[in-house]
């Protein structure tokens, strides 16, 4: 696969995505968002890759929304079509069975920081700043940003975020329950791999069922939330990986999990 303004690297079981528009600081350009929703429909049907990080090339994470392509090349309709197409395709990479981590290397602002939080785990450098300043546009976070950011931080300092447009630091948002955990910006993509390593060595169905039962708490009332892992449940305990895992406990070893 060949892409314009994305780098995909894959090494056995783990993707890392490479925003790169590095003149642009990275900003999420009709061709990038297309680009992008390829290659989410590339996991979606490939179950090899279990892994993905998803980071920026250059001194930026994502700045958003390539304003000025918006405002010099896409008519209202134009720009109508590429807003509709950002939201869906980061509603369906949080739906991925595969776990992805951001690792937020700069900048990270509007549909950037959207983005990421619409990965399963958030790390971020020392130097990285985090806004949705869409505000100041005369628009709103449009790409899940009203949404997923109060469930991360609360409502509180969700609107202190979007009705000022502030950036906040790393640490801020490591406080804040923004991000995992900062990293020195030397180290971020390192760090992210070791995450990405300690995930690999885990039980992929397991992994891909806890995220996907914890999404789908924020979303339902707690009675059918343990519903739903009570189905997980009892799908997991007909595994081979909950075999060999029982077994490997019992047998004092590193347990070898394959994914079935």
């Amino acid at each position: 696969m060949s892409y314009e303004t994305i780098e995909l690297e894959i090494t056995g079981n783990l993707a890392v995505v490479t925003l790169n528009r590095q003149d642009r600081l990275n900003a999420i350009s009709k061709e990038l968002i297309n680009e992008f929703s390829n290659l989410v429909t590339y996991f979606e049907s490939n179950d090899q890759i279990r892994v993905i990080i998803i980071t920026g090339a250059g001194r930026a994470f994502c700045a958003g929304a390539d304003i000025k392509e918006r405002a010099e090349n896409l008519n209202d309709q134009g720009l109508a079509r590429t807003s509709a197409l950002i939201s869906p395709t980061f509603r369906r990479l949080e739906r991925l069975n595969q776990v992805s981590i951001a690792a937020i290397n700069g900048v990270a602002a509007g549909g950037g920081l959207e983005l990421a939080m619409a990965c399963d785990l958030r790390i971020a450098s020392d130097v990285s700043k985090m806004a949705l300043p869409e505000l100041t546009l005369g628009i709103l976070p449009g790409a899940g940003g009203t949404q997923r950011l109060p469930r991360l931080i609360g409502p509180a300092r969700a609107k202190e975020m979007m009705l000022f447009g502030k950036f906040i630091d790393s640490n801020t948002a490591h406080n804040w329950g923004l991000v995992n955990a900062v990293a020195d910006s030397n180290q971020l993509l390192s760090e992210a791999r070791e995450w990405a390593r300690i995930l690999l060595d885990l039980p992929p169905l397991s992994l891909s069922s806890i995220k996907n039962a914890v999404n789908v708490a924020m979303d339902v009332d707690l009675d059918s939330g343990i519903q739903y892992e009570q189905r997980c449940s009892a799908m997991l305990a007909l595994t081979e990986d909950r075999r060999e895992g029982h077994s490997a406990f019992v047998e004092k070893r590193k347990p070898v999990f394959n994914g079935r």
